[in-house]
This record gives C-alpha cells, structure tokens and sequence, in this order.
C-alpha cells in the first residue's frame, strides 16, 4: 500500500491506470487484497489533504501515514494493530478524536483552495463537496436496440441481486447498482445488453433527440458510450459519425461497437477540430453532440485524483479548447439542426460562460431551454433552465452541464441546395467500416 502510494502520488500517470499498472506487476496478491488495496489508495486521494495535514504530527515516511490513514478508514484501525508499532497506533487514535467541523472548508473536504474558492460560490457547497468525496454507485445503461430495462432489471434481480439492482430514478434505460461486480464477464455485458454509463451521461441522448435516418455526428466520441446510445436510438438507421482525435480511444470503442449490434456507427480518427473531413460535413448534420475535454470536475467521485492534477492554468488552455472544438461542430449543424455543449464539469469557465460567448459570436444559432426539452420526457427531473447542471448532491449523477442550439433555418431553397450535397460529402468521407464489420479485440474496459 505504501508502495503503491508514492507511485500514484507522482502524479506522472492518472491514478486508475497507475493503479492497475501496480497491481499487473503483483500478479501474486489475491483478489481480496487486490480489491483492499485498491479502496484505500481511492480512500487516500478523496482525503489527501487532511490526511496529509493529519500527518504533519506523524513519525515516519509520509506514504506510510498516508497508507495507515488510508486503510484504517477503509478495513477498521483494528485491523492494523498487528502492523504499527506503539507510536504510529497512539498517533492514529489521537488524529481520529479530531472533531472534523474544527477544520477548514478546503482541509475538511480535501480540495485545493482554487477548487474550493469555486465550489463555495456554488449553492450548497458543504453537501457538494460531501457527495464529490463519496464512492460512486455502479450505472449500467441497458441497450435499447437488444432489451428492455424492466426486462434486464429483472434478470439482474434474480441473478445478481447482491448487488442491489434497481432503475435510475431518471434515465429510462438506466440501472443502478451497489458494490464492483466484473461486470465484463457477465453474459449481458459480452452481448452487448448492458454497458457501464453514468447517468448524467445517459441523459444527453434525451437531449440530442436522434431520429431515425439522420445524420449525427459525435464529435469527441471517445471510448463511445454515448456513440452507442444514439445509434440504437436510431435504430441503426442512418449515419452516425464517431470522430476522436485519439486512434487509441476509437480503437477501444469498437469492440463495444461490434457487441452492440449497431451498423450505422462510422469511426473517424482526425488530426484536429479543423480536419478537412471534418469540413466537408460542413451544413450537412441534423444533430452534433460535442461532449468536451474538460477538467473532470463533475467525476471526483469516481476519478479523486482529478482535483490534485489539474489547475488554473490548465483550465484556460481547456477553455480555449473548448472554444475551438464548439466553433468547428457548429460549422457541421444543418440549417434547423441541433447542437449539443456537454461537459462532465461544475465550473462555470467550462459551461455557462463557453456556452453564453458561443451564443454571442453565432448569431445564426438561438439557444434552446435544455431543462425544458428534459422535463418534456423526465417529469420529475426539476431543474431551472435554460442550461442543465446535474450534481451529484442533488440528483445523484456526476456533475454534468448541457447547453442546446438549434441553427436558425434558411430559406426553402438554400435548405434543399444543402439537401443535394449531403450525399457528395458522405462520398468525400473515409471508408471506415461501420460497426458491425468491426472486428471485435480484446475485451475492454467499459467507461
């Protein structure tokens, strides 16, 4: 534990793919120990700056207090009586009476003071922080293509229902469950029925609204979790383009693309936003998602170690990412199409502000109440438009942001023109195979 603790804590490497890095390299650990192991590091990176501050009175390497801190939270401290010697059990019994309410906001929560600064100026801040610091449940999205959710829910009740099976209270294809079952080794999981997907994220989809026989385009896919909702939304019709940046993230996709069933998803690896395939779609999509990099604010449940890896300065670079990818989407938006801003972030940086300049610079483009196109379909979903923040407090999601446009339409004909050309820039395209003759590699790791 103390090991692996100072190689995360480097910081050269996020810390589940460090994490599994370590523990490849200790084929001999048990899976029992893999897993103790495993939530005490999480534990750790939740809590490190109190735990750090609690360390300060502490003897010995600074990992180890980390490690005993870590695991006694996690296994109970007396689970560790064999392993400290007198000193290190007094210090832990004493750092344990500390009344927590005696300690700073930022020390408390354990969250650097520009994340805190932040975060305060937020409504509810203390239960915000409460709930990015505790443990995610486990959301599974069924495939609508393949089953039902109330048929899967069902099957996942008689046949794991140790883990507590139940429907999201909002997503309509959303299942939600307690624990880490290896979900990858299931039936359901192999057929391509279920895949991992928050829920927030599963959401996105209502707000796209596909229709069958458009032309979609995904446009920072990645590892596709939302390419593979919209396809079977679809119903497989139509052409639903995956375009990423990263070879290797569409490379992971597309064995959850073959699983799926779905044969209108087209994988598209460009060079940048301003790809010239990315031009020649220029007016001719009904529907374009842009979920964005982001600094991954909304996801500290799952990836802690987010709040210690990014900074201010990297937030304006991402800003001015974000800029650029939503200007080039917004160039593919048919006249009366859709454009859907996401981020999984709870800074207004990356949301409101991107979404109110983009608005600014585009007059073209009017900007739709994303909590009202939601109640629509989510009766009790209570959010105050024209945006759409899910917090993890609130609603029990990660922290995600949508904003919608719709192209103000032309006249008849400039839209039939357009019309006409659809089919050339569908021509013009790179012949990547659709999902279904995608050959199915190694099985993945869902996100």
């Amino acid at each position: 534990m103390q090991r692996v603790l100072g190689e995360i804590l480097q910081w050269t490497y996020p810390a589940d793919a460090a994490l599994s890095h370590w523990l490849r390299h200790h084929p001999n650990l048990g899976a029992r120990d893999r897993s103790e192991v495993a939530e005490a590091v999480y534990d750790v990176l939740r809590h490190l700056r109190r735990y750090r501050q609690f360390g300060e009175s502490g003897v010995g390497p600074a990992s180890r207090r980390l490690a005993i801190l870590g695991l006694a939270a996690t296994l109970g401290a007396e689970a560790l009586t064999d392993g400290m010697d007198a000193a290190e059990a007094e210090w832990l019994q004493r750092v344990s009476q500390i009344d927590l309410a005696t300690l700073p906001r930022a020390v408390r929560g354990s969250i650097p003071d520009w994340l805190d600064e932040r975060l305060g100026a937020m409504d509810s801040p203390e239960t915000l922080i409460e709930a990015l610091n505790r443990q995610a449940s486990l959301d599974l999205r069924v495939n609508p293509l393949k089953v039902e959710r109330d048929a899967m829910l069902t099957e996942l009740q008689q046949g794991a229902g140790r883990y507590e099976p139940v429907a999201m209270p909002y997503s309509p294809w959303g299942i939600r469950m307690q624990g880490r079952p290896a979900i990858n080794r299931w039936p359901q999981f192999e057929n391509g029925s279920i895949e991992v997907q928050d829920e927030g994220s599963q959401l996105l989809a209502l707000l796209v609204a596909p229709r069958r026989g458009e032309m979609i385009i995904d446009f920072c896919a990645g590892a596709g979790g939302k390419t593979l909702l919209l396809g079977a939304l679809m119903r497989s019709t139509g052409r639903l383009y995956a375009f990423d940046v990263s070879a290797a993230r569409l490379a992971r996709a597309k064995p959850r693309f073959a699983r799926s069933g779905l044969s209108n998803v087209v994988p598209v690896v460009i060079d940048s936003e301003n790809d010239a395939r990315v031009k020649r779609l220029a007016g001719k999509a009904q529907r374009v998602l842009v979920d964005a990099p982001c600094s991954g604010i909304g996801t500290l449940r799952r990836n802690p170690d987010l709040k210690w890896r990014q900074h201010p300065e990297a937030l304006a670079e991402l800003g001015q990412l974000q800029e650029r990818i939503l200007n080039s989407a917004a160039r593919c938006v048919a006249p009366g199409g859709r454009l859907v801003y996401a981020t999984c972030s709870l800074l207004a940086e990356e949301n409101e502000v991107q979404a109110e300049r983009f608005l600014a610079s585009h007059p073209d483009f009017e900007r739709l109440d994303a909590a009202e196109i939601l109640a629509a379909r989510l009766e009790n979903l209570k959010l105050d438009g024209p945006y759409v923040q899910l917090r993890p407090d609130v609603h029990g999601t990660d922290g995600f942001f949508a904003a919608v446009f719709e192209r103000k339409k032309k006249g008849a004909a400039a839209g039939a023109g357009e019309a006409a050309d659809a089919g050339e820039a569908e021509a013009e395209m790179p012949a990547e195979a659709p999902a279904e003759d995608a050959a199915a590699g190694p099985q993945d790791q869902p996100d």
